[in-house]
């Protein structure tokens, strides 16, 4: 009797361990191999697939999810006396994460170890915010947050290194210590580079190192790869100011443009000592990214029906060769070189439709946009086909494309990939559905090299779904190191916006574009084109003459577009009326650069003095001193003359 009733005991204690959740161990431990029963805290995008994996993002866009331990931590507790400590105690988290992209060559956004004094993140933001912060309290000290990013996104707003970095965030997004991804090699000591939407699973090491030291350490590696010696990074810091006597710990997720899914498969917890080790061997699989792998059985019963109806087959090839023909590519080994996504030309003609005429968004000199929705991710794009007949000109004009794609900006549409196609090159942008001086302003100053626009026009400012302006169309763009001097003597661009000087030499400069702004200024203020319709007496008329003989008249108030009837801000409209005429002068050197232009619109610095006296100029003068004919003698008509050169777009 004694023996069956040990062995029902011994049964129901096997049941009961078998029903205990994912996580083990004390208040001061946890383990997860796994999340499969787990009572995780979770919430938006989040969820635990039946597999056990912990998905924070659904593969959706412009979403965040969050999952967090449900007991909170008590990092300033001593256990062994049960009293509170001033000082946050030593501890060590290792997990197993993996993202998982539509696209191998990029993804939006990334994900986060997080340490927070709640669970409730409910007001945190997508996108570049990875779920954490957003606009208000990005940074405050109030936030108590310790967060350790994969970030697969250069955010520009928190000055990030790259788009393949991990990052310690103390309270914000701004990281106080980032590094490339990747690992050292304990025998070589050299750096490997790791690729963190490489759709492989990997892990990381965070241990805090309390008492006098205060140090985080960062570590990662591939999966079944042991633990690096060298940390990928260190961070001096004391988390006794930062951290909460009552912490959780979590991840937090978030996704942009681009679906991506990002993935947890173990996590666990150490306090006062190593956290446990993750058996490697129960973790559940990363999901599959594409189409599932063909049927064997389908591979071999496929050859067998396909020998008896030689016939059929026979038909079908003669179709695929004209299918094929139909989406023919260009292919050259220069490209390998250049490395941003290359759309293939299916893709891109079975998202606009076989480029339809519905979704024309518009056309220009050097092609047409039509806007379309990739079949794979559903995201909505603008494709631009391009006509390009040189052979010769096509590496450096892909190599510059290339360039200008690597850009990040608010205030810049994204250029996401190209694909090439006998005489066409089509460029994919991302969508804007309505339709900047910042943006201007980064690509003269701010970027690595510097970038020539060469086509600022309002058709080609943009305006996203929450009306912020976007500058786009980069097809006519050419970019140069900084310190040194623009190579190209061709004159392109759209007539009314032209800069005297650019008519004269054909050579572009940031100046140039700032004339080209400034135009756009006076016409969206005025709500008239940059060449007005004939004047009585049968000529044309530029807009900057137009504005300036009000303003001589004093009755420069009367150039703002009526159909405001009156409702606007005087002052501004006169701020940005003189700025507009400022950054148009005739002669570059008095024009303002972008960073003064953006100073002043945003009230950080006055409008230079200006009268009408400052902004008259004798363009006869000038144009004797350049040698041209002196017949011509005004702006409107120094505008037309050059109207014959065959190169201008007439507007895209």
């Amino acid at each position: 009797m004694s023996f069956l009733f040990l062995l029902l005991l011994l049964f129901l204690i096997l049941n009961l361990a078998s029903l205990t959740t994912a996580a083990s161990g004390d208040g001061d431990q946890f383990i997860y191999s796994g999340f499969h029963g787990s009572n995780l805290t979770v919430d938006g995008a989040a969820s635990i697939t039946p597999d056990g994996l912990l998905q924070l993002t659904d593969g959706a866009a412009y979403l965040k999810g969050h999952a967090f331990h449900p007991s909170p931590v008590r990092l300033r507790r001593d256990v062994s006396t049960s009293t509170t400590t001033t000082t946050v105690r030593s501890f060590s988290v290792t997990f197993v994460f993996g993202i998982v992209s539509v696209y191998p060559d990029f993804s939006a956004h990334g994900m986060a170890f997080v340490v927070s004094p709640t669970t409730n993140l409910s007001s945190s933001l997508p996108a570049k915010y990875l779920g954490l912060t957003n606009v208000e309290n990005d940074g405050n000290a109030s936030n108590h947050m310790l967060a350790v990013e994969l970030d697969t996104i250069q955010s520009v707003e928190f000055r990030d290194i790259n788009a393949n970095h991990v990052g310690v965030d103390i309270n914000g997004l701004q990281s106080v210590r980032a590094y490339n991804a990747g690992y050292y090699d304990d025998v070589s000591g050299e750096f490997r580079s790791l690729k963190l939407i490489s759709r492989q699973a990997m892990q990381v090491w965070v241990d805090y190192h309390g008492g006098e030291k205060k140090q985080l350490d960062v570590t990662m590696a591939p999966l079944r790869m042991a633990r690096p010696v060298k940390p990928l990074l260190s961070v001096t810091h004391d988390l006794s100011t930062v951290l909460a006597d009552v912490v959780y710990l979590g991840f937090s997720a978030a996704t942009g443009r681009v679906n991506s899914r990002h993935c947890v498969l173990g996590w666990s917890l150490g306090i006062n000592g190593p956290a446990p080790a993750i058996d490697i061997d129960k973790l559940p699989k990363l999901p599959r990214a594409g189409p599932k792998p063909r049927s064997r059985v389908l591979e071999i019963v496929l050859p067998i029906v396909t020998a008896t109806i030689v016939l059929v087959v026979g038909g079908a090839i003669v179709m695929v060769v004209r299918r094929r023909s139909r989406y023919a590519e260009l292919r050259e080994d220069w490209e390998v070189e250049f490395g941003p996504h290359r759309f293939s030309y299916k893709e891109l003609f079975r998202a606009t439709d076989g480029f339809a005429d519905k979704h024309l968004l518009g056309s220009g000199g050097f092609g047409k946009v039509y806007r379309g929705m990739l079949p794979k991710s559903k995201l909505e794009v603008a494709v631009k086909k391009v006509s390009h007949e040189s052979r010769q000109g096509m590496k450096e004009f892909v190599a510059e494309i290339v360039s200008i794609g690597r850009i990040r900006h608010r205030n810049l549409v994204h250029l996401l990939g190209y694909c090439r196609r006998k005489g066409e090159l089509l460029l994919v942008y991302a969508y804007i559905p309505n339709g900047i001086a910042s943006g201007l302003l980064y690509l003269h100053e701010r970027w690595e090299k510097v970038v020539v626009h060469r086509d600022i026009k309002a058709s080609n400012i943009l305006l996203d779904k929450d009306m912020n302006g976007q500058l786009g169309d980069f097809g006519l763009a050419r970019l140069y190191d900084h310190g040194t001097d623009s190579q190209t003597t061709h004159v392109v661009g759209t007539m009314g916006y032209l800069a005297p000087e650019l008519i004269r030499t054909g050579k572009a400069s940031p100046l140039t574009d700032v004339f080209a702004f400034g135009v756009f200024l006076l016409e969206v203020t005025c709500g008239q084109k940059p060449i007005k319709e004939k004047s009585p007496q049968g000529s044309h008329i530029a807009l900057v003459d137009w504005v300036l003989e009000h303003w001589r008249d004093g009755s420069l108030m009367d150039t703002v577009d009526g159909r405001l009837h009156g409702e606007y801000d005087a002052g501004e409209a006169v701020l940005v009326l003189k700025l507009g005429l400022l950054c148009s002068h005739p002669f570059a050197a008095v024009r303002p650069g972008m960073g003064q232009v953006t100073r002043c619109l945003a009230g950080e610095a006055p409008l230079p003095e200006l009268t009408p006296a400052d902004m008259s100029f004798d363009v006869l003068a000038m144009m004797q001193d350049k040698g041209f004919d002196t017949s011509v003698v005004s702006y409107p008509d120094l505008m037309t003359s050059f109207g014959t050169i065959s190169s201008l777009s007439g507007g895209r």
